[in-house]
């Protein structure tokens, strides 16, 4: 690892700070869709590779201007794609309310929940779920197991679900506005 033995000099810098601070600071603020706090870092980290490359002040250009920007937007591709690489950080809430899980305690209370849930069904509804989910049969399977058509099976294994569905302690189903067919009742 190599470190810049020069530096540019802090007036310059302020100057270049004054001079293109501004429209440096709005450029990145398009770049990051309007988060501040990100378009200021690299606002900063920006500066700070001018002062760490005095070399670019002896550039061809009239004005520093292309080489800021230039370094700017690569510096904000790199800090996205940075992020997109990174597992989205998950807050000290989340963690609290989510189970342990070498706790057996809240998968045997969700087990029982669903057992008196499957319970309440109609014994044809029942008999679909247990072939289809319990024994892990297939629908045309079950179907010829049960003597039923296979549509019949996946029609059964639809309303049974969605009756679960509404009996089950947090989970919500999406209600179909209207239905052709009565659904088990909810105990």
């Amino acid at each position: 690892m190599t470190t810049a033995t020069t530096t540019t000099d802090e007036r310059a810098l302020e100057e270049l700070q004054r001079e293109h601070g501004p429209a440096l600071l709005s450029f990145l603020l398009g770049l990051t869709y309007g988060d501040r706090q990100r378009a200021e870092d690299l606002l900063q980290e920006t500066l700070l590779r001018a002062w760490q490359h005095p070399e670019a002040f002896e550039a061809p250009y009239e004005s520093m201007r292309p080489w800021l920007f230039t370094v700017a937007r690569r510096l904000a591709i790199d800090a996205r794609r940075s992020r997109m690489a990174r597992p989205t950080e998950v807050g000290d809430g989340v963690l609290a309310a989510t189970p342990d899980p070498s706790d057996v305690t809240e998968s045997a209370v969700a087990a029982l929940d669903v057992r008196a849930a499957v319970r309440e069904l109609s014994p044809e509804h029942r008999e679909v779920l247990v072939r289809i989910y319990f024994d892990g049969l297939t629908v045309n399977e079950a179907a010829a197991d049960l003597g039923i058509p296979a549509g019949t099976v996946k029609s059964r294994s639809h309303y049974a679900l969605r009756a679960l569905g509404r009996c089950l302690p947090g989970y919500s189903a999406v209600r179909a506005p209207a239905l052709r067919r009565p659904e088990p009742a909810c105990p």
